[in-house]
């Protein structure tokens, strides 16, 4: 019988492949299903598991191989629905490993071979799917829901698992896309509930396993994502030899484990992610994981390494922002910061990643003196996260805010948004963060003259950056608690105070603007405040008084 031989130990290695494949034991079954495919051509079912098998397990072409064959196999037995299906997942497949024209020629074929035919079949359904997903892209959600809502009734009425699981997905990504968070979020919950119950195909619960994850992260929603990636690490462990999917499920708990403090977790696991992902070439998480990998090197003050990651990342077709941009700024070219996080801004219409970078174009800005294009980016960033609803983008809303009232010389009402921005980071259990925020509450207790309640939170703060080697946050902490004596006797803004340091070694006022990046005319003014504040009218007298407060 074709396909199928008797190994010498006298067993049918094809039972054998079919009984791995029924284990999840993915390996097992392609390496068996090869050797009986060597001895004799397999038959179109045979060919579809080695498919599945071969993708499960890493061997993308070798699946595309199989699938093909098998499409083939079935057009000939007159299988058209099947032979489309066929079609379907090596047209998608194809296209995920970012072979766009290739695979958009296979989603065409199974859909002209369901038209041809005029059948009424559950493919029906998945050949509507790149439609849907083509809408989602272009922003047009109304479509995209319409699309899945298709493509959902036509899989109930077949109660066929696997498109059900994907057209919910689909309807849940149309709906947070389009601003309902909250349903869409629930639409996604059910169709991660019918993945875990496991009715649904290994190839499908993959998809639908990642894209939630991604989508939760998208929305800020850091208990869903944490709760969701731990239920992907479980799954892909029950299936032997899995690799499509542990590459971005180390991704996304390298970036929990971020949030969580774990910064040496997170490190090894996403360099696990990039060795992973880089065998084969082509997967376009590798970007991600990257990007990933990069921002810890960033916040850990490894600013050589980080850059060439991020350019890494930018090579495989992931943006660097707002990452490299903050790191420009950490490197003291904030102009240049500036330029990029603008630039990007101007591209960039989705909310979840305009209020990734409006956060970090709110911290250049404040940097370098602009308080009305902080202002403006941080009401930007309060308008999405009261879309989203996220305790997550709450906290980051609340921490820009209270630095705007800072920089506008309100420590009082700065001091009370920074409460809120603590309170939530605490229950995001994200300690970064909360240092982070912790040091703005010390510059703000300061200018209140609060020097017990300062002191107090930037050692808290230091406790944590030292824990994780966060070498310019902590670089941060100790330059604040240095300036605790200053605000107290003076009253000065910390710029007041660089501005001073830099007149007491002489600089004149163009090098002072070209030292802070900031323009001739507001050095100008620092200058006036500081003088009116000290009560000097010189620079010479300025000068004598950073040395007798040990500024130099």
């Amino acid at each position: 019988m074709s396909g199928v031989f008797r190994a010498d130990t006298g067993g049918d290695v094809l039972e054998s492949a079919r009984a791995a494949g029924e284990r999840r034991a993915w390996g097992e079954a392609y390496t068996l299903l090869t050797r009986a495919d060597q001895q004799g051509p397999l038959d179109a079912d045979d060919l579809e598991r080695l498919a599945l098998a071969a993708y499960l397990t890493g061997r993308a072409d070798a699946a595309a191989d199989a699938w093909e064959r098998g499409h083939h196999a079935l057009v000939r037995r007159g299988q058209l629905p099947r032979a489309a299906r066929c079609a379907f997942w090596l047209g998608l497949t194809l296209v995920l490993r970012g072979r766009h024209a290739h695979g958009g020629g296979w989603l065409a074929r199974a859909q002209h071979l369901l038209e041809t035919a005029a059948l009424d079949c559950v493919e029906r359904g998945y050949v509507r799917l790149p439609a849907g997903l083509q809408a989602l892209d272009s922003g047009d959600t109304d479509t995209a829901y319409s699309i899945f809502s298709e493509v959902g009734e036509i899989a109930e009425r077949f109660g066929d698992a696997d498109l059900i699981a994907l057209g919910r997905l689909g309807r849940g990504q149309a709906l947070v896309a389009a601003g309902d968070v909250a349903h869409g979020v629930g639409m996604l919950d059910e169709a991660m509930v019918a993945v875990t119950t496991g009715d649904v195909s290994p190839l499908a619960a993959g998809l639908v396993y990642c894209a939630v994850i991604i989508a939760c992260r998208d929305v800020f929603d850091v208990r869903r994502a944490e709760e969701w990636t731990v239920a992907l690490d479980r799954w892909c462990d029950s299936h032997q030899d899995l690799e499509p999917y542990r590459g971005q499920c180390l991704i996304h708990r390298s970036e929990i484990m971020q949030l969580r403090g774990d910064w040496a977790g997170a490190a090894r696991e996403v360099r696990r992610a990039c060795e992973h992902l880089s065998d084969p070439p082509g997967d376009p998480a590798l970007g991600m994981a990257h990007y990933q990998l990069a921002e810890l090197l960033r916040l850990r003050g490894e600013f050589t390494r980080a850059e060439a990651e991020y350019l890494r990342s930018e090579d495989i077709g992931h943006s660097p922002q707002p990452g490299l941009a903050l790191l420009r700024l950490a490197q003291r070219r904030a102009d240049d910061a500036a330029a990029a996080i603008r630039r990007e801004l101007r591209e960039a219409t989705a909310p979840v990643r305009r209020s990734h970078l409006l956060a970090a174009h709110a911290e250049i800005a404040l940097a370098r003196d602009d308080v009305t294009t902080a202002r403006s980016a941080t009401k930007q960033l309060e308008h999405i996260a009261a879309t989203f609803g996220s305790p997550y983008l709450r906290a980051v809303v609340d921490y820009a805010r209270g630095s705007v009232l800072l920089h506008d010389g309100d420590p009082a009402d700065a001091c009370a948004v920074l409460r809120r921005s603590k309170t939530g980071w605490q229950q995001l259990s994200a300690p970064y963060e909360l240092g982070r925020v912790r040091l703005r509450m010390a510059q703000a207790y300061q200018r209140l003259a609060e020097h017990d309640a300062a002191e107090r939170e930037v050692a808290a703060a230091r406790r944590v950056f030292e824990r994780l080697h966060a070498a310019p946050a902590l670089g941060l902490a100790d330059e604040i608690a240095s300036l605790g004596s200053v605000y107290a006797v003076g009253g000065l803004t910390p710029r007041e105070v660089e501005v001073l340091r830099l007149v007491a070694t002489g600089a004149t006022n163009r090098q002072i603007a070209d030292t802070l990046v900031i323009s001739d005319k507001t050095v100008a003014r620092h200058m006036s405040n500081m003088f009116t504040k000290l009560g000097l009218t010189s620079r010479a007298a300025a000068t004598a008084y950073a040395y007798e407060h040990h500024l130099v």
